[in-house]
């Protein structure tokens, strides 16, 4: 994570006091978050992308401090997160921490914690979930929540549950359950599928 991290929602305390706020959308930093965003998934007309675009622009509507404005806006980025969620099956919560250049290389049954941490040039394939271990009487909050470093390729169905820390450089092979940590530069392989005669 560095300073251009955008921060998890401040309607809590701890949240707010996770991360710096983000960069107004009136300044060039705010556009260049965009332009990384809009790059990394190829192209605006990309769910991915999308997906991005109105994450950034959710999790800024958070630091509006203006009541009235403020209340508005965030109606606003709660309808573009619908949309995204219920268009292309992309679940981002405004209060997640993410880093720049992250990729989803394709949409569909992809869901992130509220509170999750994810670092910078990350790739994140369809249908991963990132959650908590054991949702029965858990409520989301920053202690129950993945952190995944910078620089993870996560495949295609794999799970991140609970409290765990993913370090930087590692691969998720697909469909892996991770619920422990995993050390950096590491690869995390699901068990082979095995293929039984008929009888």
């Amino acid at each position: 994570m560095n300073e251009h991290t955008i921060p998890a929602e401040p309607h809590q305390p701890v949240a707010e006091a996770r991360a710096p706020r983000p960069a107004s959308p009136l300044t060039k930093e705010f556009w260049k978050l965009c332009r990384e965003d809009i790059r990394s998934n190829m192209g605006w007309t990309r769910p991915g992308a999308r997906a991005m675009l109105a994450y950034r622009f959710g999790a800024w509507t958070l630091t509006v401090r203006t009541p009235v404005l403020g209340a508005l806006l965030r109606r606003l980025g709660l309808a573009m997160h619908r949309y995204i969620r219920n268009a292309y099956g992309i679940e981002i919560y405004a209060t997640a921490t993410i880093g720049r250049r992250v990729t989803i290389g394709h949409q569909n049954g992809i869901v992130i914690h509220e509170y999750a941490k994810i670092g910078d040039d990350c790739l994140i394939r369809q249908g991963v979930t990132m959650g908590l271990a054991n949702a029965k009487g858990a409520e989301a909050a920053p202690d129950n929540a993945p952190t995944i470093g910078s620089r993870v390729d996560i495949g295609a169905g794999a799970l991140i549950m609970g409290a765990v820390t993913i370090g930087d450089d590692v691969t998720i092979f697909p469909n892996a359950v991770v619920m422990t940590n995993v050390p950096p530069r590491s690869t995390v392989i699901s068990p082979v599928s095995r293929i039984l005669p008929r009888s």
